[in-house]
């Protein structure tokens, strides 16, 4: 299964959602890595991937957290 990484880290809400959409929207499944830096920005992704259909979770790093949403 091939993983697609969006760097959404500097961005402030809306854009790592955005961000995020652009890249699900191309996808019928697979795993997609989301890299933020504010836990704002991480609810507000995994909120919309949940309710995009894909499966949602998150790990924090060293640089914030990582987002990582599975269909």
């Amino acid at each position: 299964m091939e993983t697609k990484t969006v760097d959404a880290r500097g961005f402030s809400c809306p854009q790592p959602v955005v961000m995020t959409k652009k890249v699900l929207d191309k996808l019928s499944g697979g795993r997609v890595e989301v890299l933020v830096d504010t836990v704002t920005s991480r609810e507000n992704v995994l909120r919309f991937g949940r309710n995009a259909g894909w499966k949602g979770d998150f790990e924090e790093t060293e640089n914030g957290f990582k987002v990582v949403l599975e269909k």
